[in-house]
């Protein structure tokens, strides 16, 4: 049964979010880890399970190049005390981590290795990094005890990432569903951003592009990194031009200012009504229901939904009722 989860754009009001989401029956909270843009995640999930009992916490995604191995096992470590048996955390190679910062991602044997000595940490075993010996040491009171069991997925994208997964991780985290093997009861979570549509309301509606819109944004900022032409979207080849105006190196600032949070003036020249609708996730609850059969068949486990907008709480709850959750 395909699991009911939500995403965050971390900010200061997140775990008043997730304490929403968890009255509304949604299954776990990830948070996202970017700090050019958002809150420290790790003093928000804490944050959050002093305000939650029973849904499930976790960063999606950690960028290794962000924290020392010892600092997210130790964070780890912190939250499972927190909140035991409700910890899951997911490691990536670097999307808006490191974009913002005008970096490209990770290569994913670095990503290998970290997740590798993450892992022996949390076991409570001795190990190398950066030529020196070193083992978590928290006593009694400081964390959770060692050996620290957590699901840990990768947010992935490609046969590299897949990998790496498959050998180390419990599943994979991404935008499509990555099917696992069959009774490997390993997760397949797939983020997804949008809102639910009202009868007859209007994707071009202020209330959508406002809920709906960092979806499509984060689409055009992907096509601009990759180089794709954007002069095909009414609107693009400005947008393109404004950007290539700037100075090189701080380009990146301004392609991915309020990356999934919202809109900024340049891209809401180019976010319409039917680019939300193509991109942003902008769906009546009927076709939300269809998507998300269509997710499960396809092998995801479980959906990570973002809302976005001045009324996150009122996107969850329209999420959480076209998609039949019970509240809690």
């Amino acid at each position: 049964m395909l699991r009911v989860s939500c995403a965050f754009a971390t900010s200061l009001s997140t775990p008043e979010h997730v304490e929403c989401a968890e009255r509304l029956g949604f299954h776990r909270a990830w948070l996202y880890d970017s700090p050019a843009l958002y809150p420290d995640v790790w003093a928000m999930l804490a944050l959050s399970a002093r305000r939650t009992s029973r849904i499930g916490l976790g960063p999606g995604v950690l960028i290794p190049s962000l924290r020392h191995p010892m600092t997210n096992a130790a964070a780890i470590a912190m939250l499972e005390a927190m909140a035991p048996g409700r910890v899951a955390v997911a490691v990536g190679s670097g999307f808006t981590g490191r974009m913002t910062m005008g970096q490209r991602p990770l290569k994913w044997s670095f990503v290998r290795e970290y997740v590798a000595t993450l892992k022996a940490l949390l076991r409570g075993e001795t190990v190398e990094w950066e030529g020196k010996r070193m083992r978590m040491m928290h006593p009694e009171g400081f964390g959770a005890p060692r050996p620290i069991s957590v699901p840990l997925i990768l947010g992935t994208g490609g046969p590299k990432g897949a990998a790496v997964a498959a050998e180390l991780a419990d599943g994979v985290f991404a935008t499509s569903p990555q099917r696992q093997p069959e009774g490997s009861g390993r997760w397949s979570v797939v983020l997804a951003f949008g809102t639910v549509l009202g009868e007859g309301e209007d994707p071009g509606s202020p209330r959508v592009l406002a809920a709906a819109g960092h979806g499509a944004a984060v689409a055009l900022h992907a096509m601009w990194e990759r180089g794709a032409d954007l002069s095909t979207f009414p609107g693009g080849a400005a947008w393109a031009a404004e950007i290539n105006s700037l100075p090189e190196d701080e380009r990146h600032i301004a392609v991915h200012d309020r990356h999934l949070i919202a809109l900024t003036g340049r891209d809401a020249n180019v976010i319409t009504g039917p680019m939300v609708r193509q991109f942003g996730g902008a769906r009546t609850a009927g076709e939300w229901r269809a998507h998300l059969a269509a997710l499960e068949a396809a092998g995801a486990t479980e959906i990570a939904y973002q809302p976005a907008g001045p009324d996150i709480p009122g996107e969850l709850e329209r999420f959480a009722t076209a998609a039949g959750l019970s509240p809690a």
